[in-house]
């Protein structure tokens, strides 16, 4: 019966790398129409090689993907095509990561990526209804100079990007590192989030709260090592944004039944679910619902909880969250049964 009140209840999610929603079909497709050569026979070759060991080993076949994106039209239809799936799995606010390092790299304009993923974003809108803002994200693992020249690359498009983030190799990369690149940032309006504790230890966390002045932290699964970090983080009320099958087939746990969302929920953190990179780690926002609902025997009211923590932490006005938190209440009084 969860299943379905799942499928159809109203959700948000606010941790999506949109190049990691680059599905096999696609990757051949865009790699077809712009004369490049992949490493795959086929689609289903593609799909065996999505098996990973950590997160490096995962990064390298997504920035061997990301090579498909060249021109605006194949940033438009990535996109379009996550906000399709979006819709048919009711999200009515998504907020999306995009990584403009691993296309300038390759010689990618930065108006061609952002324009691409921006004119999709209007799109969803007009067409299917859901809401959106853009997150940049720096690559971690290339230097504070590098994150620096890409934030000033992105100060023209102001208008289109809401927040920055961090991503990419985890561990070695501390977010410190980024200090100056976050004071910057702020100074130009932008609101900032950062990967930490997934791989990397809790301290890492501490320093995205105090060094990067985050306003949620992405993953974050690790906090619940350090006790007086956990009750900062829910004291604080400061957002996780948890991305349970990742998480598995990362290998930073070893199965869902063995995750600590329940753990963290009891714990009074804000968390919320989301999919991270679903092309590549077997889900959109739902599936990871429902596997984690049927895996740690969530409840109605846990999953409630997680929906409404997803708008609640979202980058919204009070009367823009205001709207989506009545349309779940509507929903949950009309579903009682489900």
């Amino acid at each position: 019966m969860l299943e379905r009140f799942i499928e159809r209840m109203p959700k948000a999610e606010l941790h999506i790398h949109i190049e990691g929603s680059l599905e096999p079909e696609q990757m051949f497709e865009f790699a077809g129409r712009n004369g490049l050569r992949l490493p795959f026979k086929s689609v289903d070759e593609a799909r065996k090689a999505y098996q990973f060991t950590d997160l490096q080993s995962f990064l390298q076949l997504y920035y061997q993907g990301v090579r498909v994106l060249v021109h605006e039209r194949d940033f438009y239809d990535l996109t379009w095509a996550y906000f399709s799936k979006a819709h048919s799995q009711n999200l009515r606010h998504v907020e999306m990561f995009f990584d403009p390092q691993a296309h300038t790299g390759r010689g990618i304009a930065f108006e061609t990526v952002i324009s691409g993923i921006h004119h999709a974003m209007l799109d969803a809108k007009r067409r299917v209804d859901i809401s959106s803002k853009l997150v940049m994200c720096f690559l971690r693992d290339l230097s504070e100079q590098a994150a620096m020249a890409i934030l000033q690359q992105a100060l023209p498009f102001k208008d289109r990007i809401f927040a920055v983030g961090l991503d990419s190799s985890e561990v070695g990369h501390p977010p410190e590192k980024f200090s100056r690149v976050f004071d910057e940032a702020r100074k130009q309006g932008f609101l900032t989030v950062a990967h930490a504790g997934e791989e990397g230890p809790p301290e890492y966390i501490w320093q995205a709260l105090d060094r990067l002045k985050v306003s949620r932290i992405d993953h974050g699964v690790r906090c619940i090592e350090d006790p007086d970090l956990t009750a900062r983080l829910a004291a604080a009320g400061i957002p996780l944004t948890v991305c349970p099958l990742s998480n598995v087939k990362l290998r930073v746990f070893e199965s869902i039944e063995k995750h600590n969302l329940k753990q963290l929920l009891d714990r009074g953190l804000c968390v919320t679910i989301n999919s991270d990179d679903p092309a590549y780690f077997g889900g959109y926002l739902t599936e990871n619902y429902l596997a984690v609902q049927k895996a740690l025997s969530l409840d109605r009211n846990d999953i409630y909880c997680l929906a409404r923590n997803s708008f609640q932490a979202a980058f919204l006005r009070p009367d823009e969250k205001q709207i989506f938190l009545d349309e779940l209440d509507n929903y949950l009084s009309q579903n009682q049964n489900e």
